[in-house]
């Protein structure tokens, strides 16, 4: 199996958040699972001449319109590269693939119609937020198939809060703040691929959580199992 890690580097970028570091770890963690693994940092080239064996991709890479403090600006890619990198997600998603999505991914890729609508919920620049990063309960919810003899972990992470819901999630995880329960990890099966979004992640201290990173492998195990079937395959 062969997996693409489209890491935060370039316009994907933020002064708030080490992609590379993250994604050296996710690196590990796709390898143990059992995938050759490619981290690529052209996000957007890389989309465009994307294999068609992938069987994963995960995406760990940041807003590219976020302002940054520095008020610098990275170039947009010309329209035919964006053209050519939302045909094969598209590809893709109709034969079946994997998408891990982590963090900040969950502002990422707005070039990407294909990556909206298998996101089914978004940060929202203005109105998501999160509490200090710091020591946080993690609650394991549902009956997915990937919470499944998982237990509530801490972690030490940012818990990103007030997505934007835009279609149906199956939560797996929450995290509660004020009295509210919020979703910290969801999943999605739309046609013959899978979606699991992470909302932690921040750094490296969050793989530090032994809970987490079972979360992870339970993660990665159902993404594996693509092309998933079809109610016409039940």
């Amino acid at each position: 199996m062969r997996a693409v890690i489209l890491n935060g580097s370039g316009r994907y970028a933020d002064p708030w958040h080490h992609h590379s570091e993250t994604s050296a770890v996710l690196a590990e963690l796709v390898a143990e699972a059992g995938f050759t693994v490619d981290v690529a940092d052209e996000v957007d080239e890389s989309l465009a001449s994307l294999p068609d064996d992938v069987a994963l991709i995960v995406v760990n890479a940041g807003d590219p319109y976020a302002p940054t403090p520095d008020g610098a600006t990275d170039v947009v890619p010309e329209a035919s590269v964006l053209a050519a990198a939302n045909a094969a997600l598209e590809r893709a998603i109709d034969r079946g693939v994997g998408i891990l999505a982590v963090h900040t991914a969950a502002a990422s890729l707005h070039d990407y119609p294909a990556y909206e609508r298998a996101l089914g919920a978004r940060w929202i620049r203005d109105s998501s937020w999160h509490p200090p990063i710091g020591e946080a309960a993690v609650h394991i919810v549902g009956n997915h198939a990937i919470a499944d003899g998982l237990e509530d972990f801490t972690v030490f992470d940012e818990r990103y809060t007030d997505f934007r819901l835009d279609d149906v999630i199956e939560p797996i995880a929450e995290h509660e703040h004020d009295g509210v329960r919020h979703p910290l990890v969801w999943a999605r099966e739309f046609g013959r691929s899978r979606l699991v979004y992470d909302a932690l992640g921040h750094d490296g201290r969050s793989y530090g959580s032994a809970g987490h990173l079972a979360l992870l492998a339970a993660s990665l195990d159902w993404l594996a199992r693509v092309p998933a079937p079809t109610a016409n395959d039940r």
